[in-house]
């Protein structure tokens, strides 16, 4: 029996998505002996991190092929290629094609079969991998990724050069995707990208994010929820909105890519909205539904940032009413202009990010402690864990039916779940 190709993903949920795609193509290819990193880009961190990983594998695995693809693969080969631990490196097209992992299947080694560096230029590519999920996720949620790239600079971020210009994924086919997965028992879906809310800028019509979550409200009625994942809230348009006020199946959960609450910094982060905006699609979100909960980005230690600015991000967590931190302490990445920015100290930067998770913490309590006693539809994850139409995680004290949805009333508060 041919051992199946494994695999070990960095970052992002779209890598992981991608991941499983590249299972199957590596396991319909006849691809052994071998181990895949799904690189990630994000950060010079994540980048230390995925050779620190090769390595690793390397050492367990001596006579293992390695593989390294992703966004750190994409915009910087050279550095896997100086690497001896690794036979191959091939780029965020590449690894979404069926042709390289046939090629990488030839022989019984790979020397002379293809080449060891495959990276092309991404900027080039013009399409979404035509290869599509069926059911990526748990047993009750599925995973649709529905755009790719992203065409905003901002100056603290390499991900565009690992990703590519946006493509999206035209909504007939999203569609016909979330009706087989429906068919197959999911009760919920979430769209996923990398610049979310720019969907459809390139394709006929150029339609808008709102326009394909109406569409795929009304053409899969069956669909019992419908999940998006992170959007910009400047690129917000009126028929998302339209959704949020009027479609209970669209899950009251958004993450918003924020980044920052000080003008002056998100205009060095050359974003493209000030904190006014945030606030102002907040308050807009939960007069239209208000159980909408956020999560949100936000960096601490941006170039140039004082404590006036960050005390500005660290307001901001109260008036965008944000419940799901995610913080990052900005590292600098190479080939980014923030950069060469002046650089924040280092025990500054850790000191801001710890009391923005601080506040973070705060947020969490306050909304568990205003669901208790609430009725709410969950769905199970696990027979003993599922989750709110916010994200939020309940643990019941005995088996429950597990991928379904469940109405129960919540009785209390553990650590940061409720109990139901």
């Amino acid at each position: 029996m041919v051992d199946a190709p494994k695999f070990t993903t960095l970052g992002c949920r779209l890598n992981a998505y991608e991941t499983h795609a590249m299972e199957e193509l590596s396991q319909q290819a006849g691809l052994s002996n071998t181990h895949v990193v799904n690189t990630c880009a994000v950060t010079s961190e994540a980048v230390r991190k995925a050779r620190q990983e090769i390595r690793r594998i390397r050492r367990e695995n001596p006579d293992a092929k390695i593989i390294v693809t992703g966004c750190a693969a994409q915009t910087e080969p050279e550095t896997f290629a100086e690497m001896e631990e690794v036979d191959h490196i091939i780029g965020n097209t590449e690894k979404m094609q069926a042709e390289t992992w046939q090629g990488l299947a030839k022989g019984p080694n790979f020397i002379g079969e293809t080449e060891r560096v495959q990276v092309d230029d991404i900027m080039s590519v013009t399409e979404t991998a035509g290869h599509l999920i069926d059911g990526f996720g748990t047993r009750s949620r599925a995973y649709v990724q529905v755009q790719n790239g992203c065409d905003h600079r901002c100056t603290f971020c390499i991900i565009p050069f690992g990703r590519g210009n946006s493509r999206s994924v035209p909504a007939g086919v999203v569609v016909d995707q979330i009706k087989r997965l429906v068919q197959r028992g999911y009760n919920e879906v979430v769209l996923t990208g990398v610049d979310l809310t720019s969907w459809g800028a390139d394709l006929p019509a150029t339609p808008k994010l709102g326009d394909l979550v109406l569409r795929i409200l009304k053409l899969v009625p069956d669909l019992p929820r419908l999940r998006i994942s992170s959007i910009d809230s400047i690129e917000v348009d009126e028929a998302l909105m339209q959704a949020i006020a009027t479609e209970p199946r669209l899950m009251p959960h958004l993450h918003l890519s924020l980044q920052h609450g000080d003008d002056l910094i998100l205009k060095r982060m050359k974003r493209r909205h000030l904190r006014d905006d945030a606030i102002r699609f907040a308050e807009e979100a939960i007069k239209l539904r208000p159980e909408m909960t956020f999560g949100a980005d936000i960096i601490a230690g941006f170039p140039t940032e004082t404590d006036a600015h960050f005390e500005n991000s660290l307001k901001l967590v109260d008036e965008c009413h944000l419940t799901w931190l995610h913080v990052f302490p900005y590292s600098p990445r190479p080939g980014t202009p923030a950069a060469r920015m002046p650089q924040v100290n280092g025990k500054a930067i850790k000191e801001r990010a710890a009391r923005l998770r601080d506040a973070g913490e705060r947020r969490v309590q306050m909304h568990l402690s205003s669901q208790v006693g609430r009725d709410h539809s969950i769905l199970l994850e696990n027979p003993r864990m599922g989750r709110t139409e916010q994200f939020t995680e309940v643990l019941f004290d005995t088996d429950q039916p597990e991928s379904q949805i469940v109405r129960a009333k919540i009785q209390g508060i553990s650590g940061g779940q409720l109990l139901a």
